[in-house]
């Protein structure tokens, strides 16, 4: 039997897992992937998080493949609305990483392999889960379509916004959808901004961009309506319409276009199952805290859990205050989602002309420092 099964092979729950590794505890990874992954999806890794890939000892591998940005750059009309800089928000880390999710898992996977070798186990969908008093049933279904069973002394549902283990406890979800459409894609980058952030805060909605590793860029452009097949020349033509920016659609490696909607579960926290990541609460995905979110779950649950599997028993106390601290931190990093969103609507040229004043001066007053915070996820 493990002391603990996560179901998620994610970069969620490979940290989970990994953390717990490193605390000795004997851990096992179901992924119902057959493949790791190969898009880029997720990039930004924020201070807190570069703080927990340091006690495994992957900090500074990570930051050696990705891209630190230094500073965020608030654009509108070809003029510069303001700067924000990133310099004061931590002594170790004054950055936020850009790496792509597909390095960020494969780093985590090595160090899951490294400390615990065979745990991970891919092709696996977890289909039953019961608890027991000492310990939790899980049955799942390989790829071969065989069942596979297991018994772990703690389970953490790290398996996405869709959670089976969720649905399986029976666990409600109150979810709000947002109007916001949007397009993201990876080119080329020709701009000439480097190692910047870019927002362009445009009358007809926002362009944001952001360095990628091997001289590549992320944009995410807001759309009127959602664009169900994504064209790299339509994106392109986008940003070039609104920003000036060329860009060559031939060298597109990635195209997502999305929604935005926000889920929050009735709890979090059971006897022997958890739930964290985007099984516990999904964000808007505008401002890249939702991987980090999670990972700053796995962090504040470890301790509960080495507790719960060596003692057999966690405070009722110390759990409630787990539950209410992360969805404090969930409903915040969701708020800040929602005003980045708000920014980057399409509005007026009265109403832009308004907004980018304001902004302009507080990225020119002594709140910037107080922005950076936030932004860098230092408040959550």
């Amino acid at each position: 039997m493990h002391d603990l099964l996560v179901v998620g092979g994610g970069p969620v729950g490979l940290m989970m897992a990994a953390l717990a590794a490193d605390r000795g505890l004997d851990v096992a990874v179901w992924e119902k992937r057959e493949q790791s992954a190969t898009l880029s999806r997720a990039i930004g890794i924020h201070p807190p998080a570069l703080g927990i890939f340091e006690r495994l000892n992957l900090a500074d591998q990570l930051i050696a493949e990705g891209i630190p940005i230094r500073r965020g750059v608030a654009r509108s009309g070809g003029r510069t609305v303001g700067t924000l800089s990133f310099g004061g928000v931590s002594e170790r880390f004054p950055f936020v990483l850009s790496l792509p999710q597909y390095r960020t898992e494969a780093n985590l996977e090595q160090k899951l392999a490294e400390l615990a070798p065979g745990a991970l186990r891919r092709g696996v969908a977890v289909s039953g889960l019961e608890e027991h008093p000492g310990h939790v049933a899980v049955t799942g279904t390989s790829a071969d379509g065989s069942t596979v069973t297991e018994r772990a002394r703690f389970v953490i549902g790290a398996d996405g916004p869709r959670s089976t283990v969720r649905r399986l406890l029976g666990i409600r979800v109150s979810t709000r959808f947002y109007p916001d459409t949007f397009v993201m894609g990876d080119f080329r980058d020709d701009t000439g901004d480097e190692s910047d952030a870019i927002i362009h805060l445009e009358r007809r909605g926002v362009v944001e961009s952001f360095p990628l590793p091997s001289g590549l860029r992320r944009f995410v452009v807001a759309t009127d309506a959602m664009m169900e097949q994504p064209d790299a020349d339509r994106v392109a033509e986008l940003v070039a319409a609104r920003t000036g920016a060329a860009v060559e659609p031939s060298t597109n490696l990635m195209l997502s276009a999305f929604t935005v909607r926000r889920r929050f579960v009735e709890r979090v926290l059971g006897r022997r199952v958890a739930l964290i990541g985007d099984a516990a609460h999904e964000i808007s995905p505008i401002g890249g805290q939702g991987m980090n979110l999670g990972w700053l779950d796995a962090q504040a649950l470890l301790p509960l859990v080495a507790t719960k599997v060596r003692r057999g028993s966690v405070s009722p106390d110390r759990a409630a205050d787990y539950a209410r601290e992360r969805g404090v931190a969930a409903r915040r990093a969701a708020r800040q989602a929602e005003i980045n969103m708000a920014l980057g609507r399409r509005a007026s040229s009265l109403t832009m002309a308004g907004r980018n004043l304001a902004l302009g001066g507080l990225l020119k007053s002594p709140a910037s420092g107080f922005l950076a915070q936030v932004y860098a996820m230092k408040l959550i």
